[in-house]
């Protein structure tokens, strides 16, 4: 058994570019025949919104885009703190977006974790409560990075301070309740500033966020490829295609060569050769599979008598080569850095494979950290800090997973309902899990939650825009295009 330590995808840089010509084709398209409130096309009122921006300090409009009727779009930037300890010393630029609603509105502080998608979307509380939508960039993703970066100021709490400052600076202009969401790592980001910062917000929704309390003990993720899905052949099937892929290792690495050599790919940065990154991605078959495609796609698992083209091209849908090289790693050494000394990694089972591995220490997030990256001991602390407050203290939580998702395996416990914490887990779904995916009773509940923490629960109707709108369709477009990380 080799432990698996390179977690599974946010978006890539090349997923944010289609994304932003998919929006884009989306604001084109005619809107849905459906019916519409009669004020869900008029534009905010002049509240003077650009005003209260600009008068707060440390803040910029970067620009303001053009969106659906009833929103305002725009870019801002927030000065921030390199390190919150030292609030006089250097400085940054954080990367922000507002979706403004009205200031009669709730707000939700929407944290990607990653970088921030600089196109208008709403995530799906944004939707439930009508409200105005503030979406973060995680600090060291460019070009949320300072310069020169000290990378000892990359941790949670610090992170969590740079929320915390930016519900500060605007809070007095959006005065109505406030909730936190994100999905994923952005889920887990969420968490942290709830840790630091419990009072900053009056409600928290975390979709698929992983909790891995203990990095060297991963019998959990172990226990989830012995159980997942309703067929244990699909599994064995994938099982069997890893071992095929080594079998056929020399021609599958010409032919990722052959590729990179095309497509202007290296391995030199970080994993050393087509062959390691070849390997990386064989073991993370099984999980990029169960992650994202849906249990009806074991069908369309090659065969071990499949040509290998057949079995590159398969390769290349679930995992990516792309994805091994230079090239698609670089946009995620603040996530590796990340991985590598606090936020840990889970473990995949080898143990059919292991005779036929070459790389068996590649898999700890720091083999993705640059050598000129200096990467500190692993906090073991960390992450079971954060589990101890979620489960004994935390109030008016709300966690989302999915049934097939691997990275639920750890998933965050709530002690009881008591506080207004709760769990729940959409079955048959996979890491795009949300509450529109849960059963019938569990959507009730957790829609109600999400209105009754925005102080929206008493209100005979929503001036919501249409279900099908460009902005929701972004949004979704937007999670299901997360590979290969949390």
């Amino acid at each position: 058994m080799t432990p698996r330590k390179h977690p599974l995808a946010s978006w890539r840089a090349t997923t944010l570019a289609a994304l932003t010509a998919s929006a884009l084709a989306l604001t084109l398209a005619p809107a849905s025949a459906g019916p519409r409130p009669a004020d869900a096309t008029s534009a905010p009122a002049d509240d003077g919104i650009v005003e209260r921006l600009e008068a707060i300090p440390g803040l910029r409009i970067v620009e303001e885009r053009d969106t659906e009727p009833g929103f305002r779009f725009f870019v801002l930037g927030y000065e921030q703190p390199t390190d919150h300890g030292d609030p006089d010393g250097a400085t940054f630029e954080q990367r922000l977006t507002l979706l403004h609603r009205g200031l009669d509105r709730p707000t939700v502080l929407h944290t990607t974790g990653y970088n921030v998608p600089d196109f208008p979307f709403r995530a799906e509380p944004t939707r439930i409560v009508d409200g105005n939508q503030i979406s973060t960039e995680q600090r060291f993703f460019e070009p949320s990075r300072p310069n020169p970066a000290d990378w000892s100021k990359l941790d949670i709490e610090q992170a969590a301070a740079d929320h915390h400052r930016i519900v500060d600076a605007l809070d007095d202009i959006y005065s109505r309740e406030w909730l936190s969401t994100g999905a994923s790592k952005g889920g887990m980001t969420s968490v942290y500033h709830r840790r630091f910062y419990p009072d900053d917000i009056d409600g928290t929704i975390a979709y698929v966020a992983p909790n891995d309390v203990r990095d060297h003990e991963d019998s959990a993720y172990l226990e989830f490829f012995d159980k997942v899905g309703a067929d244990p052949a699909c599994q064995q099937s994938l099982a069997d295609l890893q071992l095929e892929s080594l079998e056929r290792r020399d021609e599958l690495v010409g032919h990722y060569e052959r590729r990179a050599a095309a497509e202007g790919w290296t391995f030199d940065r970080t994993l050393g050769s087509a062959d390691a990154a070849f390997e990386m991605l064989v073991v993370d078959t099984p999980w990029a599979f169960w992650q994202y495609q849906p249990e009806a796609r074991c069908a369309q698992v090659p065969a071990t008598d499949a040509s290998t083209a057949e079995i590159a091209a398969f390769l290349d849908d679930v995992a990516g080569f792309e994805f091994y090289s230079d090239q698609g790693t670089a946009p995620y050494v603040t996530y590796y850095f990340q991985a590598a000394t606090q936020l840990g990694s889970p473990t995949l089972p080898t143990g059919h494979i292991d005779d036929l591995l070459r790389y068996p220490d590649q898999f700890g997030g720091d083999a993705y950290v640059p050598d000129d990256i200096p990467v500190p001991a692993f906090d073991r602390r960390a992450m079971p800090d954060i589990d101890h407050w979620v489960y004994k203290s935390s109030e008016r939580m709300l966690f989302v997973d999915g049934e097939f998702d691997p990275w639920g395996a750890e998933a965050f416990r709530v002690r009881s309902s008591r506080r207004d914490a709760m769990r729940f887990v959409a079955p048959g779904a996979n890491h795009g899990a949300d509450i529109a995916r849960l059963g019938n009773q569990d959507r009730a509940a957790a829609t109600a939650a999400v209105r009754r923490w925005a102080g929206v629960a008493d209100e005979v109707t929503l001036r919501r825009a249409p279900v099908a709108s460009e902005l929701d369709a972004a949004g979704d477009a937007l999670r299901q295009q997360r590979r290969h990380h949390p």
